[in-house]
């Protein structure tokens, strides 16, 4: 987010990520914002891919940080009542929960290596 909403604000402050107003089409920082938090969703399923290591917890694990950011933003600014925030967050669970699962069951996919066993015969 510093890296793409950063260079367009002249400080940074906990509104670009708790407030629901700032997450908007109409403006190229919201759309900075849009995208920064699209990409979060996509660095989280990678870190679960090495935290969870489990397919069937990353559902559970996505879930609950967005949920966690929920409250936060109603603390912050109230209960969000744009249509965007929600459709962004909606397809940010999404997004790493099915990427975090896939890249999760590509790991356990993979066959066991039995080489020990495999030279005795």
């Amino acid at each position: 987010m510093s890296i793409l909403v950063g260079t367009r604000v002249s400080r940074m402050s906990l509104v670009y990520f708790f407030d629901f107003s700032t997450l908007t089409a109409s403006t190229a920082t919201g759309w900075c914002l849009i995208v920064s938090f699209l990409l979060s969703s996509l660095a989280g399923s990678v870190y679960m891919f090495y935290l969870v290591e489990r397919a069937k917890k990353c559902l559970d694990f996505s879930a609950t940080l967005y949920i966690i950011h929920l409250f936060i933003c109603i603390i912050y600014g109230g209960w969000p009542s744009s249509i965007t925030w929600w459709v962004i967050n909606v397809t940010g669970v999404a997004l790493m929960s099915l990427l975090g699962e896939w890249l999760c069951i590509r790991r356990e996919m993979r066959e066991i290596p039995i080489t020990r066993l495999r030279s005795n015969v």
